[in-house]
């Protein structure tokens, strides 16, 4: 065994044993590992400080569970990797088998090479010709990092079922907080107790799925976003995973994550190994200190995006399907004129593409549409100063197509008969060389002929019985690796190009395809009130300059319902801003609002790319209060929603938290459009003009009456050190 940093491990002995802790390091985040047989995490959370060998060997010691009466003489506990072989009963890290046999699995330590914030261990099972590594690393916000490889060192084949990454909890974690929904309507949250068993959230869509938790988490009872303190972990992949959050009577409470694998999925050949992909946990006191550490880590990868993020109309809800080139100029003429950056063609311009019924996969500029293909409207954007994307959807085809009609064998299916259909298409299994081939070819043929700075790529469907055809095992698994390799592939060949990763909205949102893309589109449903707990919840994980939010029409095409314009534009101006109608047709009144709101963007998206995310726990269920502040609190923007009717009227006092206690701000109600709606008697509005002075202590313990606002309105709250 080695440590290349002697402060972070202890030895000791224990009868005629001699046990190893290592103590890893970073971001305010400690994780202690006893290394007794087999290895054990007894402690991931709070910064332990520069401890001691003395002191870690006795955290060790103290974690140690006694011996009770009906039970195992030597209790068991929580291991990197549980098995049964050790004697643990509660989920196992590990289940396979050697077609029937050799299904135990008992882990003796091999090596250990660690510093001060990563360890790779490595376990070996002589017996069950099986070696593990586990690797482990704490990041520089304080994210902590699993993934395990499993090798078939035996002379037969070995099925893998489940390789999943445990992370310990705190017993006093006794409160589960999690997502679920559906198209239009993701990441709805819900709560309840931490019970014994095991409370599982799979996917078995292929990808994550709009009904996906981006997280598991759990925490104190009654944790909120700014108080209570909580951890949760994150399955890095876009294909089917499993999370499970586990209580056992012995003691242990734990959460797990990692890829779920079909029915022989993953078979090892001799000499064969799999790697599971990263699970990430995170903890904070209170949800939005969780959710900084993601933020901070992701800002500080080489890939990050770092110019600002380009104001952004896309075509869909503007024309749909109708691509008219003289209508389709005169909204390109539009979006300038307001201050758009980039200009984005949505579905309808390859080959055969009328409605959704058709076309998919036949990746060719439909000359019947396009008689001189793209160029004309492409030239037409970029004269104006605006970039140029194009939406594709490279995995899926309609059967009506070409492509489908003479390569059925690239259909993912299990069976003879194709899948269920779901909006008329099917998946291409990009694991199959000639699929993949193809695919390639036609997106670099796309990016070499047309000057495209962006990809809105899509994904429409679910994987369903999703096998390498008649027969055969499911290939969800090679297919999403396939798709990471295109991606890659086209990232390496076209460089500057970025890639949203849409999916019928916001059902492929996970770090591993946001390695790869710049950006994602958070949900299909850009109504403003629908959005605040879809972008609050998938800000968890993701930071507000990767999640796509638009202005909508004023009639909401996925709700009916009607939407302020300041409303839509103040929720979806601390994120990645962008417009979702046809401006071309405004009234030069609201034209000139949207170019107030594009232009009030344009100031603020320094902050809202490099600051933190708070959300403001209250008492008023109808009103929330959300914002972004600045690392080195010198200013920040808050925006407060009147979402529901509030039983007091006025409001009462809603509070600013996240700025220096003892600093002061000057407060200003800011109205980017003119005007704020509604302004009543409100002391704030008399102040527009110089705003009022408080320091950061009294905004976030007494707070501010904010103006009476009817349902659906927002009010923008601007605040810059007073010097």
């Amino acid at each position: 065994m080695h440590s290349n940093d002697v402060s972070t491990a202890a030895t000791r002995a224990d009868g005629d044993r001699t046990r190893e802790v290592l103590h890893l390091r970073r971001g305010g985040t400690s994780v202690v590992i006893d290394l007794a047989s087999p290895p054990v995490i007894v402690h991931w959370g709070e910064d332990l400080g520069d401890a001691s060998s003395a002191t870690l060997d006795a955290l060790a010691l103290a974690a140690t569970p006694q011996r009770v009466s009906g039970g195992l003489d030597v209790t068991p506990v929580l291991s990197l990797l549980p098995t049964p072989g050790h004697g643990w009963l509660g989920t196992p890290g590990l289940e396979g088998h050697r077609s029937g046999t050799g299904v135990s699995a008992r882990w003796q330590l091999a090596a250990v090479d660690a510093t001060g914030d990563t360890a790779r261990i490595s376990l070996v099972d002589d017996e069950s010709r099986l070696a593990a590594t586990v690797e482990l690393s704490v990041g520089v916000s304080g994210l902590f990092r699993q993934r395990l490889t499993l090798r078939n060192s035996g002379s037969s084949d070995y099925t893998v079922q489940r390789l999943t990454a445990a992370f310990p909890l705190p017993w006093d974690a006794a409160e589960i907080l999690d997502t679920t929904g559906r198209h239009l309507r993701e990441r709805s949250p819900q709560r309840h107790d931490a019970t014994f068993g095991t409370y599982v959230r799979e996917s078995r869509r292929g990808r994550p799925g709009a009904d996906a938790s981006l997280l598991l988490t759990a925490g104190r009872p009654a944790f909120g976003f700014e108080r209570g303190r909580v951890h949760g972990i994150h399955v890095a992949w876009s294909g089917s995973h499993t999370m499970l959050a586990e209580r056992v009577p012995t003691g242990e409470a734990f959460l797990a994550g990692g890829e779920l694998y079909g029915p022989g999925e993953i078979v090892l050949a001799p000499g064969e190994a799999v790697t599971t992909p990263w699970v990430v946990g995170s903890w904070g006191d209170g949800l939005n200190e969780l959710s900084w550490r993601f933020h901070d880590e992701l800002r500080s990868r080489p890939q990050h995006p770092r110019r600002p993020r380009p104001v952004t109309l896309n075509t869909w809800e503007a024309v749909y399907f109708d691509h008219d080139l003289d209508r389709l100029t005169a909204l390109a003429d539009a979006a300038a004129e307001v201050g758009v950056e980039r200009f984005v063609l949505d579905d309808g311009w390859f080959l055969g593409r009328r409605d959704d019924t058709a076309g998919l996969g036949d990746w060719h500029v439909d000359t019947s549409v396009w008689p001189r293909g793209l160029h004309p409207l492409v030239d037409h954007v970029r004269g104006l100063g605006m970039e140029f994307g194009l939406w594709v959807e490279p995995e899926m085809v309609n059967p009506d197509s070409d492509i489908a009609r003479e390569n059925p064998d690239w259909i993912l299916r299990s069976r003879v008969d194709l899948p269920a259909v779901a909006r008329q298409q099917q998946v291409l299994d990009l694991s199959h060389p000639d699929a993949y081939a193809y695919i390639v070819a036609r997106l670099h043929a796309l990016l070499d002929e047309y000057p495209i700075a962006y990809l809105k790529w899509d994904h429409n469907r679910d994987l369903v019985d999703a096998g390498g055809g008649p027969g055969a095992g499911s290939h969800v698994h090679a297919h999403t690796l396939a798709v990471y390799r295109l991606i890659d592939e086209l990232k390496a060949q076209h460089p500057g190009l970025e890639i949203e990763s849409c999916a019928s909205g916001g059902a492929r949102v996970d770090l591993g395809i946001l390695d790869r893309t710049d950006r994602i589109w958070t949900s299909d449903c850009i109504d403003p009130l629908e959005r605040l707990d879809i972008q609050r919840y998938t800000g968890l994980l993701v930071p507000p300059e990767l999640m796509g939010a638009h202005i909508t029409s004023d009639v909401v095409h996925s709700t009916g319902r009607t939407a302020d314009l300041d409303l839509s534009a103040g929720i979806a101006a601390l994120s990645h801003f962008g417009i979702e109608r046809d401006i071309s047709t405004e009234t030069d009144a609201d034209r000139e609002r949207i170019r107030a709101w594009v232009a009030f963007v344009k100031r603020v998206r320094p902050l809202v790319a490099t600051g933190r995310v708070v959300h403001v726990d209250g008492a008023d269920a109808g009103i929330d209060v959300r914002g972004v502040v600045a690392t080195d609190a010198t200013n920040a923007v808050f925006t407060v929603t009147q979402a529901a009717t509030s039983v007091a009227y006025p409001a009462g006092r809603v509070r600013l938290p996240g700025l220096d206690a003892d600093r002061r701000y000057r407060l200003r109600v800011s109205a980017p459009a003119g005007g704020v709606s509604d302004a009543g008697q409100s002391p704030l509005l008399w102040a527009q003009g110089d705003g009022i002075v408080l320091t950061g202590r009294q905004l976030a313990v007494t707070g501010i009456r904010p103006p009476v606002q009817h349902p659906g309105r927002l009010t923008l709250l601007e605040l810059t050190e007073e010097s």
